[in-house]
């Protein structure tokens, strides 16, 4: 193989695949990344088994041929240099770097021993513009368990209606879910893992237009011209959870974001091991309060619009910022919905797109 290539987008280009690449793992060759030279362009590829990514970018060749070499060497040599254009040539499984001002050799491994990222080839199941999946996977994400105690709440559900895109995910202590109106070929649902939503949503941040998605045999891919991930799906039946999004509510009050936001973290330097904070609403005031024995305590005060009768809650604050960071509306709507019900959190404007649910915390 002997290529010339651009070193922006060569490193661009690493930047996106590496992160994928295996860590401790007990197959040397997954912590590679593979250069292929494929249909007139450098395909580089990077997996970890569960994702696997494939990125392709412009580049003069003279020779073709394809090398596995260590994703941390290559990533940070070209990281560091700043010629322009790079010559990449292969022999023997030795990688040679030439440019303006270096000059070096990477030992690298046959391409043979590479796992083959495989490729999904049923019809697409839908074509969606790209920062609005990165946006909608990334409004619920936070609610994802991190154990895997439960394999099916490890990532986030995704359901094909026939006129909407929901998604949705729940850690038992809170939930979110966000709908995207999208006209649907077919009905399908699905668990996409938790890793898989980050590291797409890190690439999807570079990319422009739109991405296409497909599925397989228990397998998602989103890929565009110069990109493609193929990950596993959870497998396992996603729960009930529009169960606990409560039809009735007790009592509502709407708040500006910004201020609720601001007072919520200032409580929140003052609340207990367990990140409790009490919020407290009457007619046209909102108190929030925290105490901690080995700190001090806190009480403040903001304007709010009440409606129906007065209520205290008391609630974990990581999870009310995390639910008021994905509205983006300047005030939003608290749902009070009884004593050990959950409160609701939904955006200032009457939509319905999105909602948001935190359970209680009980002294």
């Amino acid at each position: 193989m002997k290529i010339i290539v651009n070193q922006k987008n060569f490193k661009k280009a690493l930047s996106a695949v590496e992160k994928v690449v295996a860590k401790n793992t007990t197959l040397p060759i997954l912590s590679n990344i593979l250069l292929k030279t494929e249909n007139g362009r450098l395909k580089l590829s990077a997996t970890n088994l569960e994702i696997g990514i494939n990125y392709m970018i412009g580049a003069k060749i003279e020779e073709v041929g394809q090398v596995a070499v260590p994703a941390r060497i290559i990533s940070d040599f070209i990281g560091n240099v700043n010629d322009e254009r790079i010559t990449l040539s292969v022999k023997n499984n030795i990688l040679s770097i030439n440019s303006e001002h270096y000059k070096t050799q990477i030992l690298g491994f046959d391409a043979k021993d590479f796992p083959i990222i495989p490729k999904i080839k049923n019809k697409p199941l839908a074509v969606i513009p790209v920062k609005a999946l990165k946006n909608s996977l990334m409004s619920v994400i936070d609610s994802v368990a991190l154990s895997e105690a439960r394999p099916e709440l490890a990532g986030v559900f995704v359901s094909f209606n026939d006129d909407r895109i929901v998604f949705a995910s729940t850690d038992s202590f809170r939930l979110a879910e966000k709908q995207v109106d999208f006209k649907n070929s077919s009905r399908q649902a699905f668990i996409i893992p938790r890793n898989t939503v980050l590291e797409f949503s890190r690439i999807a941040g570079e990319l422009e237009g739109e991405v296409v998605v497909n599925l397989g045999d228990n397998q998602i891919s989103f890929s565009n011209d110069d990109f493609e991930m193929v990950s596993r799906l959870v497998d396992g039946a996603y729960p009930d959870y529009k169960k606990v999004i409560p039809e009735k509510v007790v009592s509502k009050v709407l708040v500006n974001k910004s201020e609720l936001e601001k007072n919520i973290r200032l409580a929140g330097l003052f609340s207990s091991n367990i990140s409790d904070v009490k919020i407290r609403c009457g007619e046209n005031i909102m108190n929030i309060a925290a105490k901690n024995s080995d700190k001090g305590e806190i009480e403040t005060a903001i304007a709010s619009t009440l409606k129906n009768e007065p209520f205290e809650i008391a609630i974990n604050y990581h999870y009310v910022l995390d639910g008021l960071k994905i509205m983006d509306t300047s005030e939003v709507v608290l749902e009070y919905t009884g004593q050990g019900g959950p409160l609701v959190i939904r955006p200032g404007n009457n939509r319905k797109d999105i909602v948001y649910l935190i359970m209680p915390l009980r002294k």
